[in-house]
């Protein structure tokens, strides 16, 4: 199909700004312009002559503007063909052929994200514009469609460079960029009525925004991210974050978003696995208190805190080298000093969101599940032993009850006022992963005398209470469910430990 000259078009945008951008092009490319309502008005006070849609219809917009280009004489002159035939029918019902269609959609998404006044939101479920941009998409051989303010930029171009003459890759390419306009914004528009899963199962997903990272997981893999980080964070210094960077800043925060109202908090990861963690009084006491949980794999680790850091601790943080720091704020000192190494990444959280479902792909399809934010507290516990935590270790097993989450399974965590002391994770039997867990602790010096322990599944046999025990370990949490619990009970009530059931389990596959 040949060149395309722009000489009509049809503007019909929610939001106005960007619009002064192209309005002096398009005085001076002469082009005629349809509009409606608003984009009427501002087009007009901005010196052009707009047509009143309105007056191509002979009907005025109604019901409240619901309706305002809904009718055969603005839809048949974006979807002609160039063609004979299609232009007599132009002709014989006095249709003006439209080139160029200019939308900007109504703000779904923007909507819900401040409303929950479902009136609201549905009048911003947009019907005309959508109609608009997908009949211009399909006539993409003689129609150019422009259907966000994204595009903007593509027509300013044509208009000032190409003399307002498009080619049919131009025209093409604007449509795919329609499409995926329409795609998402009914994706949002089916999620929000889905929202709690009255409607079907069906799996439906769309991001706008996208980098390309450096790599995948490995040098060889491609990866790119979809989202919008900035929603999520602050990247105030350092370099480009890379696949791994991604995942291991999403495990961390994940962790966080569990210890965010406790007192000071500091967390180290490692290929997404808690290493070090630790609550204490001052954020300066929780970092040195994590770094002890294992400063061997703290080395190019992942750094979380739950608040703002200070001189004094980024003074210390310094010594070891990182990847990446989390905090919600940091002091401005203490930023002038943590910026001086430039390939480090900073990220200040705006808040510790956590997403309700979670994705993973596989085989030839995705699974989705419900995030695991369910947390148990000390009043959750069921004490199913003689013996009964005391009240320092019941804070204890919370906190390490609340850990076993974020780790690889089978896991068992090992703790003492607020500190994890040592785990085990990702091992095929959980005997193994408390044998882990012990000779970690043991490693890093730890004495476990007094110390608690948490399983994030049931013990089938007695065999990991046995070794806790004799590893001087005081209190047990677990979810309990196994048919031979009395047995793990029994050699807790013959050997003075106490144990409580959650009823909960929380493997991570």
């Amino acid at each position: 199909m040949p060149t395309r000259k722009i000489k009509s078009a049809l503007i019909s945008v929610f939001d106005k700004s960007g619009l002064d951008g192209i309005i002096t092009q398009l005085k001076d490319s002469d082009i005629k312009i349809y509009s409606t309502g608003g984009t009427f008005d501002f087009l007009e006070k901005h010196g052009l002559s707009p047509i009143q849609v309105e007056d191509i219809t002979s009907y005025p917009s109604i019901l409240d503007g619901r309706v305002k280009t809904l009718h055969p004489k603005v839809f048949g002159g974006i979807l002609a063909r160039r063609e004979e035939d299609h232009l007599v029918q132009l002709e014989k019902y006095e249709i003006p052929e439209i080139d160029l269609v200019v939308v900007d959609l109504y703000p779904f998404e923007d909507t819900i994200a401040q409303t929950d006044d479902a009136e609201k939101i549905i009048e911003k479920i947009d019907i005309g514009g959508i109609a608009l941009i997908r009949a211009a998409a399909k006539n993409f051989g003689d129609v150019l469609i422009i259907p966000s303010q994204k595009q903007y930029g593509f027509l300013e171009n044509v208009l000032a460079n190409q003399n307002a003459e498009t080619s049919l890759a131009d025209r093409k390419k604007m449509a795919g960029a329609a499409f995926a306009v329409s795609s998402h914004y009914d994706s949002a528009i089916y999620n929000y009525f889905n929202r709690s899963e009255e409607v079907d199962n069906n799996f439906r997903i769309s991001v706008n925004d996208s980098s390309v990272l450096r790599y995948g997981e490995n040098p060889h893999q491609q990866g790119i991210y979809f989202g919008e980080l900035n929603n999520v964070f602050t990247k105030i210094s350092g370099k480009d974050l890379s696949f791994n960077n991604l995942v291991d800043i999403d495990a961390a925060v994940q962790l966080m978003a569990e210890y965010q109202d406790n007192a000071p908090t500091f967390a180290v990861l490692k290929h997404t696995n808690p290493c070090g963690l630790a609550t204490r009084d001052t954020v300066l006491a929780a970092w040195h208190a994590a770094l002890a949980g294992d400063p061997v794999s703290a080395f190019g680790g992942v750094l979380i805190v739950n608040t703002k850091i200070d001189l004094q601790t980024a003074e210390e943080i310094h010594k070891l080298f990182y990847e990446v720091l989390i905090a919600p704020d940091f002091d401005a000192d203490a930023l002038e000093l943590l910026t001086s190494k430039k390939k480090r990444v900073l990220l200040k959280i705006n808040e510790f969101v956590r997403q309700q479902k979670t994705y993973k792909s596989l085989l030839n399809g995705v699974i989705v599940q419900d995030t695991d934010i369910k947390a148990e507290t000390p009043t959750d516990f069921i004490s199913k032993t003689t013996k009964t935590p005391t009240e320092s270790q019941m804070s204890d097993l919370a906190f390490a009850n609340k850990l076993v989450k974020h780790l690889k399974s089978n896991t068992i965590v090992l703790a003492r006022d607020n500190q994890l002391l040592g785990m085990g994770c990702g091992q095929t039997s959980r005997v193994d992963a408390c044998k882990q867990a012990i000779a970690k602790a043991g490693v890093m010096g730890f004495d476990l005398k007094g110390a608690v322990m948490a399983s994030d599944a049931f013990f089938p046999f007695p065999d990991c209470v046995e070794l806790a025990h004799q590893s001087g370990i005081a209190a047990v949490v677990q979810p309990g469910g196994s048919i031979k619990d009395n047995l793990s009970i029994d050699y807790c009530n013959e050997n003075d430990l106490a144990m409580v059931f959650t009823g909960v389990r929380h493997f991570k596959h």
